[in-house]
């Protein structure tokens, strides 16, 4: 026990202490926070979706007819035809032939790449791709290589020298920095030396692409081109868990591979019929996306041009970098004194050297909202030239 007290002393220490906090109500961009009402710029709830009446009325009304629990897995009693329909539901709005519905989007991404790959295989990771991608590699046994990020040259010299199966996993757009991983050239590249690349677009479905489709649809990618779409539900789209789709084959095979997929209680029913309901709103409100884009482009032009360093991301993550772990929290807590809710994100999430805060923007957002974010970032800006200051 002392060795883990210790731990958490060095954690606290260094400025890398975590701690939770407890929200109350529906999600939305005006929450209560530990009992303070504080505007959230730290949501994954891009489109505003989390507490949309639709959603909340298409589970109530499923609930009435088939309960609430999954009560088993989905190869002994748990798959429901709620599941099959919304699984028929994602791989036409994915364009994919089949699709498989996970309870997390760490699950798909253990089950999913773990099952593709294992002892004698090699996995080409993005250096920056998701702990859960990581995970997965490692679960798999498989040999991992990472390549640059977003480095196709790194990865094509890697691939040219490896034999065997091999697989590339890569995020569609990445959840710390928000830059959209080079898919076109992947692809590519995948096909040239016979490997399956899988994406998982988590930060990319319901905000990019024709009708909220993805990163992928937003180049024209198809089922060919990228052979594994994986995808979360609880982000742009509002309800919970997650998806894998692609050709019906390796759909059928990850049902009797993917471990976190056969050996888990099945998502409640009202779950799937939520999610349906979400999907067709998605498809129907270009505004939402329209609206989206021009706050992105509003914070990017006023977070400049008061002095702040972001990243190149056109994407609803726009991430405040920040350098030092003290000065992060301390912007934080400041933003956070003027009624505004914007997290400090610190190693290990992001490397060494590269705390920053991570500003989500949601289509729930008014423009008042963003004026008031940029208004508490003016008045801050001193915060990060002490931090300067101290690291000269």
């Amino acid at each position: 026990m002392r060795d883990f007290v210790a731990e958490l002393e060095q954690r606290k220490h260094s400025g890398l202490y975590r701690v939770r906090r407890q929200i109350s109500g529906p999600q939305q961009p005006l929450l209560v926070a530990d009992g303070r009402p504080l505007l959230s710029f730290c949501s994954n709830d891009y489109l505003g979706m989390a507490s949309r009446p639709e959603l909340s009325r298409a589970a109530a009304d499923a609930m009435q007819g088939n309960g609430l629990g999954g009560a088993a897995s989905h190869l002994v009693c748990g798959h429901h035809d709620a599941h099959h329909r919304l699984e028929q539901r994602l791989a036409a709005f994915t364009g994919r032939s089949a699709a498989l519905f996970f309870s997390t989007g760490y699950m798909a991404n253990m089950g999913v790449i773990s099952a593709l790959a294992g002892r004698g295989d090699t996995i080409f990771s993005d250096r920056l791709n998701h702990a859960s991608i990581i995970d997965g590699c490692i679960l798999s046994r498989a040999r991992v290589r990472r390549f640059g990020h977003g480095d196709p040259e790194s990865l094509e010299s890697m691939l040219s020298r490896t034999g065997g199966h091999k697989l590339v996993v890569t995020d569609g757009v990445f959840s710390m920095d928000g830059d959209i991983a080079p898919l076109a050239e992947l692809s590519r590249l995948c096909r040239a030396h016979d490997a399956l690349l899988v994406v998982d677009d988590a930060h990319g479905i319901g905000v990019l692409g024709p009708e909220g489709r993805g990163s992928l649809a937003e180049l024209g990618l198809t089922e060919d081109d990228v052979p594994v779409l994986i995808g979360t539900l609880g982000k742009a789209v509002g309800s919970s868990g997650a998806f894998v789709a692609g050709p019906a084959l390796l759909m059928d095979y990850l049902v009797q591979k993917a471990r976190t997929y056969i050996y888990t209680t099945a998502m409640p029913p009202a779950i799937a019929a939520a999610t349906c309901a979400s999907i067709d709103l998605i498809e129907q409100e270009q505004h939402r996306r329209d609206h989206l884009a021009t706050l992105i482009a509003t914070f990017r032009q006023g977070a400049l041009a008061l002095g702040y360093e972001l990243m190149p991301s056109r994407t609803p993550i726009q991430p405040i970098m920040v350098g030092d772990n003290w000065t992060a929290l301390a912007l934080s807590q400041a933003l956070e004194e003027r009624g505004l809710l914007v997290t400090a994100i610190r190693p290990p999430t992001v490397p060494e050297g590269q705390a920053r805060l991570r500003v989500t923007l949601s289509a729930a957002h008014s423009r008042d909202d963003l004026q008031q974010l940029l208004n508490g970032l003016a008045q801050c800006r001193h915060l990060l030239q002490t931090g300067e200051e101290q690291a000269v």
